[in-house]
């Protein structure tokens, strides 16, 4: 089934397969677009409310444009919500949405980017934690609840974990100062 398709059968009757194979296919890449003007924090809860509009919206779809647009907009609206709920301004985020691997090769280098800061920063002996969490969210896309079940702790400490390895991620690309009190998981 093509986007247009998936997004008709969820209006059609709540078709939580097509919901899920919608997710499966849009998610990251409107995760990585968030993360560029929201704190990694926001992101998931932003994805979870795009997708619950989605789901509730389904039937006013029209296929105008592109289900890839439809979904960012979505996901802006969302970000600007949550971002009004807390009094705080909007960020910039694009009107369109770029289509999700319209660049290969960006695509390519920002994954091996990635794959060498997240060896950098997670590869030590005391990172074990942080490094499994790291691969089973991330990487497998796992929900927190079963990360937790999979790891043997509390959602807590996987979300704690999940946070300080984005943090260390962070330091390793070059995204901000990471000092002790923080990478390491001390106060603020």
């Amino acid at each position: 089934m093509d986007d247009d398709e998936l997004i008709a059968a969820i209006a059609g009757g709540g078709d939580d397969t097509a919901l899920g194979e919608l997710f499966t296919r849009h998610a990251s890449w409107l995760a990585a677009r968030l993360r560029k003007a929201l704190p990694a924090d926001d992101v998931e809860d932003v994805l979870q409310e795009t997708f619950i509009a989605v789901w509730k919206g389904a039937g006013t779809y029209q296929s105008r444009g592109t289900a890839a647009n439809w979904l960012w907009v979505i996901a802006r609206n969302q970000a600007a919500l949550l971002l009004r709920k807390r009094g705080q301004p909007p960020v910039p985020l694009p009107e369109e949405a770029a289509e999700p691997g319209a660049d290969p090769a960006e695509a390519a280098l920002a994954r091996a980017e990635l794959a060498v800061a997240a060896a950098a920063a997670l590869g030590g002996p005391d990172r074990a934690g942080e490094r499994e969490v790291w691969r089973l969210l991330y990487v497998e896309d796992r929900p927190v609840a079963e990360v937790a079940e999979l790891t043997g702790v509390p959602e807590g400490t996987v979300k704690s974990r999940a946070h300080r390895a984005r943090r260390l991620l962070r330091a390793a690309l070059g995204g901000g100062h990471t000092g002790p009190s923080t990478a390491e998981g001390g106060t603020r």
